[in-house]
């Protein structure tokens, strides 16, 4: 009896080991399934900005702390709501964007939008760092503040590239 109940407790450990492999690296594996399929959409330069911006938003927010407290405790971008729920909501723009790369008019509006939204994740940030002592308590801004920052840059540069060949494509429309 004592086996038997042994056997499915390390069952159950091995299956919540399992769950958690899963978890953690399911996203890396449906992203590389997903360049595999799609080769077109990488040889264009607007997919690695994009990819840039899912990884520092989807991966990276994760990682790097936001803020250290007054007692040396490393705030991260999952115990905020808010800031998990606008990385996640930017991460899905970014990859909605970086699929439609056959619709370049509706990959420019969305990287527009996307920027919209770091713009308002990098104004919340500024926010709770310039709040009252009291009501938020940061002693030393982490890097995972900068994120937002960083992936504006990359999806301006993306936009960029997609105005390009927007235009080129116009270019060769007229000499039609």
């Amino acid at each position: 009896m004592i086996c038997n109940r042994l056997g499915k407790q390390l069952s159950a450990d091995i299956a919540i080991i399992q769950l958690y492999f899963i978890y953690k690296y399911e996203f890396l594996n449906i992203l590389l399934f997903l360049l595999f399929n799609y080769r077109d959409m990488i040889q264009r330069i607007q997919s690695l900005y994009l990819l840039m911006a899912i990884l520092l938003n989807g991966v990276l927010s994760f990682y790097l702390p936001l803020w250290v407290t007054s007692e040396n405790i490393e705030i991260y971008a999952l115990s905020q709501p808010v800031a998990i729920s606008l990385f996640s909501l930017s991460v899905l723009i970014s990859f909605i964007t970086l699929f439609s790369f056959k619709k370049r008019k509706r990959q420019f509006v969305l990287g527009r939008i996307n920027i919209i939204l770091n713009f308002v994740l990098v104004g919340v940030f500024a926010y709770w760092t310039l709040s009252l002592p009291g009501e938020m308590d940061i002693s030393e801004k982490g890097i995972g503040m900068l994120l937002p920052i960083i992936s504006i840059v990359f999806i301006a540069l993306a936009n960029k590239a997609i105005k390009k060949d927007e235009d080129l494509v116009k270019s060769v429309d007229r000499l039609r």
